[in-house]
C-alpha cells in the first residue's frame, strides 16, 4: 500500500513539474496559495519523499514484489 501512495505522490509531482516546465504554472502553489505557504510546503516534501521511496523499486526483485501482495 506505500508502495502505491509513494507512486501516486510521484506522479502528481511528475505532472506538477510538466506544468511548470511546458506552461509554467505551478499546479500545486495554485490550489494552495503559494509556493512559501505550509500546506504547498507540506505536499512538496510528501512528493519529495515519495520519489525517495520510488528509488527501492528499482532495487526490488519481482519475487519481493509477489510475496508482498500474498501478505
Amino acid at each position: 500500500m506505500l508502495d502505491k501512495i509513494a507512486l501516486v505522490l510521484a506522479i502528481i509531482g511528475g505532472i506538477n513539474w510538466g506544468s511548470i516546465g511546458l506552461f509554467r504554472f505551478d499546479i500545486i502553489s495554485w490550489i494552495c496559495g503559494g509556493q512559501a505557504s505550509l500546506v504547498s510546503r507540506i505536499i512538496f516534501t510528501l512528493v519529495g519523499l515519495s520519489a525517495l521511496w520510488c528509488i527501492s523499486l528499482l532495487f526490488r526483485n519481482e519475487t519481493d514484489i509477489v510475496d508482498e501482495r500474498d501478505r
